[in-house]
């Protein structure tokens, strides 16, 4: 590819090629006996991509232009047992939209309440009448939440993962989080979104988040589940009984990968930075905010 790259950008003002990490945000777990958050969409062009699918395709971009970027923020856990935790937001780079994770179900959620959300990667789903995990929507970003089961110890389903199905309930165990992604475009390998683990009564065995910053889910009474690291996309863990809160989703990131004949300014609203050359490439990153790029 750099041979093809350096004959592209032979002339100043000429187009160039870029590979890149589209990350959403991930979703708040459950209240409750809940389920954990999903973790947010992830589109990537590089190793691996969410959901198990192809790779997407590189983009040609050209140096006279502005492009968007939208970096989506984590979904709140829920506070209320009528609620599932928050979804996470949408995160945007050019045309290419990554989707937000669906939150975790909450016990005693009032109809749809205790499913799991769907989104980027499903939330995990409460301990209620209603035990289906979310779906993926739109699919090929990540995968479904975990069921939960309505007796025993009363366990959440663990939210869905970049990488790997939110863990099933058993009757005493809460489903762990589903595994993220692990990506290279950074030039080592970091694992990105994974899913938040379900909650449950203190005598059971709480969800353990997903590899890539899932929150964990608590048996601890009124415990705050945890919370979803920040720039993997992650979803936040179960709340404990006695109304205990969900944990927060994890923000996104964009992660953009170009020829290093190449400068990348970062337009107001935005903040990210650029990395020093090394194999041919310059990465930005871009942790927070909505503004446009442009090269020069």
């Amino acid at each position: 590819m750099l041979n093809n790259i350096a004959s592209i950008n032979s002339k100043p003002g000429a187009a160039f090629i870029v590979d890149y990490l589209l990350l959403a945000g991930g979703a708040g777990g459950g209240m409750n006996y809940a389920g954990g958050g999903g973790a947010g969409g992830l589109r990537s062009t590089v190793t691996a991509t969410g959901g198990g699918g192809a790779l997407e395709s590189s983009l040609t971009l050209e140096t006279s232009n502005l492009y968007p970027v939208t970096i989506g923020g984590g979904g709140a856990g829920s506070t209320s047992l009528v609620l599932r935790g928050a979804s996470g937001s949408n995160s945007i780079f050019t045309s290419i939209t990554a989707t937000g994770g669906g939150g975790g179900g909450s016990r005693d959620g009032i109809g749809t309440q205790s499913a799991g959300g769907s989104g980027g990667s499903g939330g995990g789903a409460g301990s209620d009448t209603n035990t289906s995990g979310g779906a993926v929507s739109p699919s090929g970003q990540g995968y479904a939440g975990g069921s939960s089961v309505n007796s025993g110890q009363n366990p959440g389903g663990g939210g869905g993962g970049g990488g790997a199905v939110g863990g099933n309930a058993s009757s005493t165990v809460a489903g762990s989080g589903g595994n993220g992604v692990a990506i290279s475009i950074t030039g080592s390998s970091v694992t990105y979104g994974g899913g938040g683990g379900g909650s449950c009564n203190t005598g059971g065995t709480p969800g353990t988040g997903g590899t890539g910053g899932g929150g964990a889910g608590t048996i601890a009474v009124t415990g705050t589940g945890g919370a979803g690291t920040a720039n993997r996309g992650a979803g936040g863990g179960g709340g404990g009984p006695g109304n205990g809160i969900g944990g927060a989703g994890g923000s996104g990131v964009v992660i953009i990968r170009y020829p290093d004949s190449r400068t990348i300014s970062f337009g107001a609203g935005l903040t990210g930075t650029e990395s020093a050359a090394s194999g041919g490439y310059k990465r930005a990153t871009i942790t927070a905010g909505t503004g446009n790029v442009s090269w020069t």
